[in-house]
């Protein structure tokens, strides 16, 4: 029951040291934005940084281009664009003037955003170490050592084009992680919005903990929220203190990987939806 996480955190690469740091050195479980971020800083891990890769910088570079607003405002057209929206079904000018006003003020806070964005990284080195494609976005790992102690977390990028503030599932606790000694772990990625409003590696570990096995568990917990979403994408591993584990998910097939002190390399288990 020992737990730490940060979220909205810029400028420091290290999201699961500095999640570590809030749990052996506070008794928070949370710490958000820019302080966060100087939280981290002044616990010894390197920043601020310039976290941007040439391919995130291209991909925001058009979008801008096109005068783009976030992509997740519900009940407005056009609904799979980038923008401007309006709003559908408005009854009155003053409702339609409010709704504006809204998309007005956020693509304004974004600019002033950016604003400030430019001026930190001025400050940065000039020579950052990008990432690319290959090596980033979700990733939730448990581990149980010799002594069967179990250990879970999760990092994420988080949802591109997200509106400005928008925390996902990945550092709320029981949603993308969840661990207890005395059972096993979950891990989780996906739709965070949708999936954090179940608590599915809460919901696995718990399952488990009343003897389902990591399979049932697994499917479980993702045909929850498929029969409220049944659209939504996302998955889950399951693992008990054993060793034994499963993985399930929905609208996508999901991959895994597992490996103990007896294995040479890695195995990669393929879980179809």
């Amino acid at each position: 029951m020992e737990i730490g996480a940060v979220a909205a955190m810029r400028y420091v690469k290290d999201g699961i040291k500095a999640a570590k740091l809030v749990m052996d050195h506070t008794k928070h479980t949370l710490l958000v934005g820019e302080k966060a971020t100087s939280f981290a800083i002044s616990m010894g891990l390197a920043g601020p940084d310039n976290l941007s890769s040439p391919e995130s910088i291209e991909k925001w570079t058009i979008w801008r281009q096109n005068h783009c607003q976030p992509n997740f405002w519900k009940n407005v057209v056009p609904a799979g664009s980038c923008g401007p929206f309006h709003p559908i079904d408005v009854s009155s000018g003053d409702s339609k003037a409010s709704v504006k006003h809204l998309f007005e003020v956020t693509q304004q806070d974004i600019c002033q955003g950016l604003s400030e964005t430019n001026n930190l990284l001025e400050q940065m080195s000039s020579h950052p170490k990008f990432i690319n494609r290959h090596n980033h976005d979700t990733i939730s790992m448990a581990v149980i050592d010799k002594m069967g102690h179990v250990a879970v977390g999760t990092s994420t990028n988080g949802a591109t084009f997200k509106i400005p503030g928008r925390v996902g599932d990945g550092p709320i606790p029981g949603s993308s992680a969840y661990g207890d000694d005395e059972v096993g772990a979950c891990g989780a990625t996906g739709d965070g919005d949708i999936m954090m409003r179940f608590l599915p590696c809460y919901q696995v570990v718990e399952s488990m903990r009343r003897g389902m096995e990591p399979q049932d568990a697994a499917m479980d917990a993702i045909l929850r929220i498929a029969l409220k979403y049944p659209d939504f994408v996302g998955a889950v591993f399951a693992i008990n203190k054993k060793g034994v584990h499963a993985g399930a998910c929905n609208g996508w097939t999901f991959q895994y990987s597992v490996r103990n002190s007896s294995m040479q390399d890695v195995e990669v288990i393929t879980v179809a939806p």
